[in-house]
């Protein structure tokens, strides 16, 4: 990377906050992916706003990196600027029942804090492996429950370079995506809406939740959650069983055997393995079916 780039984060980032060619395997749930040109870490908004400004005036490609949960990097690497957002923690009460929670809080985090004060209507989101930037921009969502139905305003680094406040209405909220993931916003807080619970229940609930994942979800091994979007009138997993190929694997990558929905990171997989893997899917199901599916994991890089 041209070393004058270089020299203009370390005035807008400090040095320790600057990592080169960090193993994006450290940094996604799938456990893979090589190496990303740069590895940025600001403290805030702020600092987020001037290196979004600056790589976007320097023509430098850049991805927004939440918790790595919704992605599959090459194993050649990103040759760009990875964003980590891990810094933008903040999570605080709104009055009454109103919470603001900054992009890189774990959505599991949430749930936690919300659980303790006493809040309903983020049960649903408590196991979804990610954090609240990551949910926005997709709208996140989980047994019967959106990010759509809880969300007061978001706000968001514009293309422009200006800072926003986008009402929940405006985010238009569709099934796995949102204006904010079809206009290139960058998430830095959202404000949820929230209702007065029962401690006891919320607890009840996310017990429940947790434990139907563990039942049906293979959570003990790498995946990035359901690998495919729902197609309409179909469920994914019965489409790529119904194709017989629960258990299919190419190289450490594998369909799970406990849900066929999942794609796991078995035995030491690699990225092109997981990608090969992925494509063979789509084009049985598609041959069984007429049926295509459209991946939900996110791909960077040059597969």
């Amino acid at each position: 990377m041209n070393s004058e780039v270089i020299e203009g984060l370390k005035n807008l980032v400090p040095e320790k906050d600057i990592l080169i060619d960090e193993l994006m395997s450290r940094h996604t749930t799938f456990r893979t992916g090589g190496p990303a040109s740069l590895f940025l870490r600001p403290e805030d908004e702020e600092q987020t706003l001037r290196v979004v400004s600056f790589l976007r005036q320097q023509g430098e490609p850049f991805f927004i990196l939440g918790n790595g949960s919704n992605l599959l990097v090459s194993d050649k690497g990103y040759d760009g600027v990875i964003i980590s957002l891990e810094k933008l923690n903040g999570l605080s009460l709104e009055g009454d029942t109103d919470i603001v929670a900054e992009a890189g809080v774990l959505n599991s985090t949430v749930a936690s804090f919300v659980r303790d004060h006493c809040l309903t209507g983020f049960e649903f989101a408590a196991g979804i492996p990610g954090t609240i930037g990551g949910a926005m921009i997709m709208n996140a969502g989980a047994y019967g429950g959106e990010m759509k139905d809880i969300v007061q305003s978001v706000r968001v680094i514009t293309k422009e370079g200006a800072v926003e406040t986008i009402s929940g209405d405006g985010c238009d909220f569709g099934y796995r995506t949102s204006s904010l993931k079809r206009g290139g916003f960058v998430v830095t807080s959202a404000h949820l809406k929230l209702e007065k619970g029962d401690q006891m229940a919320i607890t009840e609930r996310m017990k429940e939740l947790a434990l139907k994942r563990k039942e049906k979800q293979p959570l003990e091994y790498p995946s990035a959650g359901s690998t495919f979007k729902r197609p309409e009138g179909y469920f994914a997993g019965k489409l790529i069983e119904d194709a017989g190929l629960r258990g299919f694997t190419v190289g450490g990558a594998q369909v799970s055997e406990k849900h066929c929905g999942f794609v796991i990171n078995k035995d030491n997989g690699t990225s092109s393995d997981i990608y090969e893997l992925i494509l063979e899917v789509k084009k049985r199901v598609f041959e069984a079916s007429g049926v295509m599916l459209e991946p939900e994991v996110i791909m960077l890089g040059e597969f």
